[in-house]
């Protein structure tokens, strides 16, 4: 990270489609993190998506039959859901699972798809300045006050009761692409949390440069915005399938491929640029993918980072 700042400590992760079909299978990953020692999974949130169930009852699913492992909306798709119910449900999730779950938040990328499911239909600009009034309703009613007003052009409180509050300090976490966007991550968020594909390894090093200068122009430490990756992929001697053979919810981009030192290798170099949070995206939903990132990739970042 830019400046010399202090990272925060790595965290490990992996990131599901929360497809129907494949509903034991995710719930087989999600075991084989529990018990490999990962910290985090992720979970997609596509409401508009027939094949898949709601991200959010998902999450109260898996949280109830895991004890350790914390969870995360990778991201949470913002027109979609109102940001003061969507901090209730947030502060919930945390208290039933006593300080295992994290915000990831975004403005919505498919706003034609948005528009056709209900939600409001938004451009760019908008959409960046929905999302920041977002992020202040949602910690207005994390807060400890009585009641809370806010009067955006997007969102309204009038006399809102905040409650319950989260069991721990939830991170708000920013799915962003653009400057704009980036600079609202450094002023205002805890964390960002692009994709390798939708960025390339060039564009992700220029996103943390300007939320580095962004954060401290705004008088924050760079230090303390996590930065967050989701690589998919998968681990092994077999070849990656093409984009075009993917089902739907991966990420664009080709999936990388590799034996677990190339993987090692090459999610070691994330970390030398800035990234403290690594989530894998198996393309594989096989439990072994999991297993081979703990036991074979991961320790050899852990050393190297």
């Amino acid at each position: 990270m830019a400046g010399g700042h202090l990272k925060p400590a790595l965290r490990f992760g992996i990131s599901i489609v929360p497809a129907t079909e494949t509903l034991e299978r995710v719930r087989a990953l999600v075991r084989a993190a529990e018990e490999a020692g990962l910290d985090l999974v992720g979970i997609q949130d596509h409401p508009y998506q027939g094949r898949f169930l709601d991200t959010w009852s998902l999450l109260a699913t898996l949280l109830a039959e895991t004890k350790g492992i914390s969870f995360f909306t990778d991201v949470a798709n913002l027109p979609l859901r109102p940001p003061a119910v969507m901090a209730k449900a947030a502060a919930s999730l945390d208290v039933l699972s006593a300080g295992r779950f994290e915000l990831g938040l975004g403005a919505g990328g498919f706003p034609d798809v948005i528009a056709g499911f209900g939600g409001p239909r938004r451009t760019p600009g908008e959409s960046v300045e929905a999302l920041e009034e977002a992020i202040d309703v949602i910690r207005l009613l994390w807060s400890e006050e009585r009641t809370v007003s806010y009067a955006g052009k997007y969102y309204r409180l009038d006399g809102a009761h905040p409650g319950p509050r989260p069991a721990h300090p939830i991170g708000i976490w920013v799915g962003a692409f653009k400057p704009r966007m980036l600079r609202l991550v450094g002023r205002k968020a805890d964390g960002w949390l692009p994709s390798l594909g939708v960025l390339t390894r060039d564009e992700l090093r220029a996103g943390n440069e300007q939320i580095d200068g962004a954060a401290a122009n705004a008088g924050r430490d760079p230090g303390a915005v996590r930065r967050i990756i989701n690589v998919q992929g998968v681990i092994g001697e077999q070849p990656a399938p093409s984009r075009s053979e993917l089902p739907v919810g991966y990420l664009a981009g080709e999936p990388l491929a590799g034996s677990p030192s190339w993987w090692a290798e090459t999610l070691a170099g994330f970390v030398d640029d800035g990234f403290d949070t690594l989530i894998f995206w198996p393309v594989d939903t096989a439990q072994s993918q999991v297993e081979l990132l703990a036991g074979e990739v991961l320790p050899h970042v852990r050393r190297s980072g």
